[in-house]
């Protein structure tokens, strides 16, 4: 029993060390990250690096409810719509700050995840992901015409002084990329605290089998439901950060289905129910995606597509877990 005792307690004490690393190494990597604006001055590459940060956090954000829980969403645009919209509303009709704006949005998809999720989550498989597809689509039509939200026109933001109050900055993208590096931030350690928590051990024991984890006492239906309000809240804050960098919304730039897709493949990439997945995959695949319209073609000729295709096809066939997968069977010594 003292033998048992202790081996438990070097199990704990190895663990604690390995998280102890692992929030070391994330505080580096934010640090080290948080330098590049020093380096760079095109505006054009600050763009790029911006629109990574926010997808890193849109990913991890679907990754909660993806990777984790097991719920593959095709129809988190809904979400980000949402953030986007009720951002761009209270700020340009009713005057309130973009940063009430966005925490309204994010707590907006969660209570519309949380409706969303009673019918949806008891179907299974691919019949939720389609469901979740539908409901997206949905949700685009109604804003394509839906005049309090300016329907196809639109919301313009108005043209203001330059100040973190209002989050809007003509002179210089630095502070765009500050806030979206703290939204990368802020999802990365929450999923860190998640992973560890009861309810991480929940959603990995309803991904991995719902009949076993319910017979454990899990309650499957509430976990779905937990999972699927805080990925709501994170894809919707990513929503309304995005409306106030662009500074002009419509449904089609906010609620397409290609935006879900970009949360979903950096994680799938990168590797899902991980940490660095979703981080990896976005600072692979965002830099493509936007270098080739630039310097290929264009948005409309599909080749960032074939890129998306091609890659997730390689990483499919190399190593179905992704990236980090990969990685890990590299160090261990395994056979890829």
């Amino acid at each position: 029993m003292h033998y048992a005792i202790s081996r438990s307690s070097i199990f704990v004490a190895d663990h604690a060390a390995r998280q102890r690393r692992q929030l070391m190494l994330a505080l580096a990597v934010f640090a080290a990250i948080a330098l590049l604006p020093s380096m760079i001055s095109d505006v054009y590459l600050m763009n790029v690096l911006v629109l990574t940060l926010m997808y890193a956090a849109l990913s991890q954000s679907w990754n909660l409810l993806g990777g984790y829980c097991g719920q593959i969403s095709l129809g988190h645009a809904l979400y980000f719509g949402v953030g986007a919209y009720a951002t761009s509303v209270m700020f340009v009709k009713f005057g309130f700050v973009p940063w009430a704006g966005m925490f309204v949005g994010g707590t907006l998809a969660s209570l519309i995840a949380l409706v969303l999720g009673y019918p949806c989550f008891r179907l299974k498989g691919h019949y939720f992901s389609i469901a979740t597809i539908v409901i997206a689509e949905i949700g685009l039509l109604l804003a394509n015409n839906w005049n309090f939200l300016g329907a196809a026109m639109g919301v313009q933001w108005p043209v203001s002084p330059d100040s973190w109050w209002t989050l809007q900055f003509a002179r210089t993208k630095a502070p765009y990329f500050y806030v979206a590096l703290a939204m990368f931030a802020a999802t990365w350690l929450v999923t860190f605290w998640i992973v560890e928590s009861k309810w991480g051990y929940a959603w990995r024991a309803v991904k991995d089998s719902p009949e076993a984890a319910e017979s454990l006492g899990v309650t499957v239906f509430h976990t779905k439901m937990a999972a699927a309000a805080i990925s709501a809240f994170f894809t919707a804050l990513g929503g309304g950060f995005f409306a106030a960098f662009v500074s002009y919304i419509d449904p089609e730039s906010v609620m397409q289905f290609q935006i879900s897709l970009l949360m979903a493949l950096p994680a799938v990439l990168g590797g899902i129910g991980s940490l660095w997945g979703p981080a990896i995959g976005a600072f692979i695949l965002i830099p493509l995606a936007e270098f080739s319209r630039s310097y290929l073609g264009g948005s409309g000729s599909g080749i960032d597509l074939a890129i998306y295709g091609g890659l997730i096809m390689t990483v499919a066939l190399i190593s179905p877990d992704g990236i980090t997968g990969l990685y890990r069977r590299l160090r261990s010594g395994a056979a890829v």
